[in-house]
């Protein structure tokens, strides 16, 4: 999957000729009825964006947060599909949703489609539609790369790699999520041509991946003293910067935006390996009992207000049209500074996440953090 800052905008351009603002109308059985019940990411829904959806459209919503992919997965599991009329994972794992039958497929027909980046459509088709029927709404995108106060780091960002994070110099000051920083020395690895496998590539086969990991992780630990803290929420990885000691991480771009925000001196890069790239959008249990209201969610999204609206609630990159336009200088100037055109090109997508990747994946983490 390829996704630039060039088939962004020219996305943009594209979408924003035809794009309409839908009609919303006030749904009196929806509003009467049960509300939305929405289970997304922690952030991603602001009192003053449920507020501004129930006033568009008079359907009262509901948000619970969760904090990463397996805890999503973990709850529909239990609940066979129930509980939440949508959700919002990553593109590359909704294929296993399906092999545990817990989604259902969009009706493409209801969804304004041109409140939409055209790119970020044609992007989710890798993960989100599978067998012809599409599962997913992409909803925004974002990175993990590097974060470091440029206070007490010195980053040649022209040679910056992911083993950078390594460098003794910064002491015990280093803090990264246990199975991305797996797939970040992956890459540096597989750029020293230190790894049996191509890194891509294992993700079609374990018996390679498990012979990839073995390396990467003996790697890792060789390193692991620098850490001063393993995240795995947003609010971990802002904490390990702001309480903990932390001058240098590997964290999605979100905790670098909001500690940018609260005045320090910090900065974001992506390493010539390429930042890792991934993409969330909508999808709908099968056991959901409010679909109708789904759809005139995903619709008030696809307006360049509610785009705006996430953006700055969370630091991620909305897929509305127009959103963009609508945001303070301070937030697109972060995006300027954050990301260069050759960065943009260099996005190292996340692969299709097969459950008995996952389950390797954890293994190898779980190794990780204990040794």
């Amino acid at each position: 999957m390829s996704m630039s800052r060039r088939r962004f905008l020219q996305g943009t351009a594209a979408a924003g000729a035809v794009a309409a603002a839908p009609s919303f109308y006030i749904n009196k059985a929806l509003a009467q009825g049960e509300p939305l019940r929405i289970y997304a990411w922690a952030g991603y829904f602001s009192d003053a964006m449920l507020a501004d959806f129930t006033d568009k459209t008079g359907i009262r919503a509901t948000f619970t947060p969760y904090g990463t992919n397996d805890e999503l997965m973990n709850s529909l599991r239990a609940t066979d599909g129930s509980g939440f009329d949508v959700i919002m994972p990553t593109v590359d794992r909704v294929p296993g949703y399906l092999d545990y039958d817990l989604i259902q497929p969009l009706d493409e027909s209801r969804i304004n489609w041109d409140g939409a980046l055209q790119s970020a459509i044609e992007g989710s088709e890798v993960g989100g539609v599978v067998d012809g029927r599409r599962y997913f709404a992409p909803s925004d995108w974002g990175t993990e790369a590097i974060t470091y106060h440029r206070r007490f780091v010195d980053i040649d960002r022209e040679t910056l790699s992911y083993a950078d994070l390594w460098n003794p110099d910064h002491g015990q000051g280093v803090t990264v999520r246990g199975h991305s920083a797996l797939v970040g020395i992956g890459l540096w690895l597989e750029r020293e041509g230190r790894l049996p496998y191509p890194l891509l590539d294992s993700y079609r086969s374990e018996e390679a991946m498990r012979a990839n990991f073995d390396v990467i992780v003996e790697e890792a630990v060789k390193h692991k003293n620098l850490l001063v803290q393993f995240w795995d929420t947003e609010n971990e990885a802002q904490a390990a910067f702001r309480t903990n000691g932390a001058i240098i991480g590997q964290t999605w771009d979100s905790t670098a935006f909001r500690l940018k925000q609260e005045g320090e001196d910090i900065a974001y890069a992506a390493p010539r390996e390429g930042a890792l790239a991934w993409m969330e959008g909508f999808v709908i249990p099968k056991n959901a009992q409010n679909p109708d209201a789904v759809y005139e969610l995903i619709n008030w999204y696809y307006t360049p207000e509610a785009g705006a609206m996430f953006v700055e609630a969370t630091g991620y990159n909305s897929t509305s049209v127009g959103a963009a336009d609508l945001l303070p200088e301070e937030t697109r100037q972060f995006f300027r500074d954050s990301y260069t055109d050759a960065d943009l090109e260099n996005l190292w997508w996340w692969p299709i996440q097969e459950p008995w990747y996952v389950t390797l994946r954890n293994e190898y983490q779980d190794r990780y953090l204990s040794a």
